[in-house]
Parts: structure tokens; C-alpha cells; sequence
């Protein structure tokens, strides 16, 4: 059963979600469901211009609260697991014009 549903339509939704920063990368996905440090979900993400959602695992790393500074969303950053480096990859592909961008993300 999937856990959290994620719809990536453009690639700046997806620049300001992507958190390369955290080890074997993640994605920030705004809710305001409560999710704890640690919990672990099962999600679909689904990138700009593909036809297929993928499903992975990965663990709440993150929280911007309500209010959060510089108008962040509220929300969760979920890493991917140590073994779906691949995500990274593709991502990372999709996004290589845009990852030295200086543009305000979801999370830094």
C-alpha cells in the first residue's frame, strides 16, 4: 500500500522539492498530515514528462512546519533508502540544468 502520492508536473515543482543534500537524496512533499522523525512510508512520485509513477520507500527526514520561515510549505522531506540510488540518478538527470540554480527550494 502506498502511503503518500507526489505529482511532479514541471521541473521547477521538482527543483523545489529535490533535497540533494541529504545522503542518497530525498523529496520534500508539503502536507499537513503528522509524520514523525523515522517513520517510514511507502510513496509514488511521478516526474514531469513521464508516463509512469514510481514507488519507493524511504524515511521522514525532514519537517517545515506551518509558518515556517521564508514562506516554506509545511511538509515532510523523505530520503530515499540506501539501496534507490538510482532515484537520485534520474533526478539528478532531469534536474542538471536547473541543480546549480540559486532558486529558493521547499526545504534550503
Amino acid at each position: 500500500m502506498v502511503d503518500l502520492v507526489i505529482r511532479f508536473d514541471t521541473i521547477q515543482q521538482l527543483y523545489r522539492a529535490y533535497m540533494p543534500f541529504v545522503r542518497n537524496a530525498g523529496l520534500f512533499v508539503a502536507t499537513s498530515e503528522a509524520h514523525y522523525l523515522g517513520e517510514t512510508l511507502s510513496f509514488s512520485y511521478h516526474l514531469p514528462g513521464e508516463s509512469v509513477a514510481v514507488e519507493t520507500q524511504g524515511n521522514v527526514v525532514w519537517f517545515n512546519p506551518q509558518g515556517a520561515s521564508g514562506g516554506r510549505p509545511a511538509g515532510i522531506g523523505i530520503q530515499f533508502a540506501a539501496d534507490e540510488t538510482h532515484h537520485k540518478h534520474h533526478i539528478e538527470k532531469l534536474l542538471s540544468s536547473e541543480l546549480a540554480s540559486g532558486d529558493l527550494t521547499s526545504t534550503m
